[in-house]
């Protein structure tokens, strides 16, 4: 929509192909509804540091089109924003459906041609230039195509991954697509006891061959089946790559503001204070409710046993499990439950000043189906917005 836009308001006679009866079914729920529609991050390049190592690509898309440039341009249609923690701009309204409406604005106003319900059959290239998108009826011509058909996430939105199709038949390499912010899946049957336990202030580190790979600080969600939130849906395409070459354990500090002394101290005192009662009721201070039972079983100590006579072993094993709380990683879950796609068509292939291929001369792209993605919060969005504006500015030229 955004590179539609752009590209009709520089001047070109513009038609967007949509296969769904309907524009935006991704933004419609994005942020639970509320569409994160970017990041206010303070500069080009502390977004960009957000983005990791590929992240440099973004800084022309970024320059022409910023995030502050995001946020004046949904004010100019509308919709007011406010910045939430972490950052993060959300509507005022808090409804996706306001951003949805004001890019179909845009495009109505620029004089769009909308084209819903479309099904593309294939795109036919001859020397070196895309001639003709074929259509189930008919057939499409133009003098400059723009792909941003996004990834494989979420697929019942409409995202198959056929973009990568057309993209590889034009001679584009494709960087194999992986879920990308998406829950973590772990081995140990019990984590089911802890469904819908949400976590808040926590840290929580990712190992491999007992070398930490990287650590999250926030807030996180536990799953029938693992965990989500956060700072489990921004470590999670880490723990994709690290799969590959073998085993990963997640470990979860609860309490990641006290060093082990300061925590020894804590824990002493707690069971001092209730010397008297039961270990099993002597934790509600320290964990929550729905915790309590599981690290009593990890922990290995008699649950009726008094909170005052737990040895200094005893006491060093509910330690370990209050500050290195670990499971081991099964899988990431699916495309089915990512909120973006990691990999897709090479960066070494599109121009990051103008988003246009450097295979095929009238074909660019724009969006998730490019090998770049961020974490949540905005960033990712703002990447289809600022890659959407350069290709649809250039692609008009």
């Amino acid at each position: 929509m955004m590179a539609a836009g752009i590209a009709a308001q520089n001047g070109a006679r513009v038609a967007l192909l949509e296969k769904n009866d309907r524009l935006g079914k991704k933004i419609l729920i994005t942020g639970k509804g509320r569409c994160n529609i970017t990041n206010a991050a303070a500069d080009t390049r502390s977004f960009i540091k957000e983005l990791g190592p590929k992240g440099s690509f973004l800084f022309s898309a970024l320059n022409a089109f910023s995030n502050n440039d995001t946020v004046n341009f949904f004010h100019q249609h509308n919709v007011k924003t406010k910045v939430e923690r972490g950052l993060r701009v959300f509507p005022i309204s808090d409804s996706s459906v306001d951003v949805l409406n004001a890019l179909i604005d845009f495009l109505k106003q620029n004089k769009v041609t909308i084209m819903t319900g479309v099904n593309i059959t294939d795109l036919i290239f001859e020397k070196k230039q895309l001639k003709r998108i074929k259509l189930s009826r008919g057939q499409i011509t133009a003098d400059k195509y723009i792909i941003a058909t996004g990834g494989l996430a979420y697929p019942i939105t409409g995202s198959t991954g056929a973009g990568y199709n057309w993209a590889k038949k034009s001679g584009h390499t494709i960087v194999k697509p992986r879920p990308a912010l998406v829950p973590i899946l772990v081995k140990e049957k019990w984590i089911k006891e802890l469904e819908g336990l949400s976590l808040k202030n926590v840290a929580i580190s990712i190992y491999q061959n007992n070398k930490k790979q990287d650590e999250r600080f926030g807030e996180a969600l536990f799953t029938k089946q693992g965990l989500s939130g956060p700072i489990i849906l921004d470590l999670s395409q880490h723990v994709g790559e690290l799969l590959e070459s073998g085993p990963v354990k997640l470990k979860i500090n609860f309490k990641p503001a006290l060093d082990y002394p300061t925590l020894d101290r804590r824990v002493q005192n707690d069971l001092s204070e209730n010397k008297s009662k039961a270990f099993k009721n002597s934790l509600d201070a320290l964990l929550p409710q729905k915790l309590i039972p599981i690290v009593i079983k990890l922990s290995l100590i008699d649950e009726n046993k008094k909170a005052g006579q737990l040895t200094k072993e005893e006491r060093a094993r509910l330690i370990k499990l209050l500050s290195e709380f670990e499971l081991n990683v099964e899988q990431l879950d699916g495309f089915d439950n990512a909120i973006v796609t990691a990999g897709g068509i090479s960066l070494k292939e599109i121009d990051p000043k103008t988003m246009q291929s450097k295979i095929i001369p009238n074909l660019y792209f724009a969006g998730e189906i490019i090998d770049l993605n961020g974490p949540t919060g905005g960033f990712n969005l703002q990447i289809c917005f600022s890659t959407g504006y350069l290709a649809g500015k250039n692609a008009a030229t």
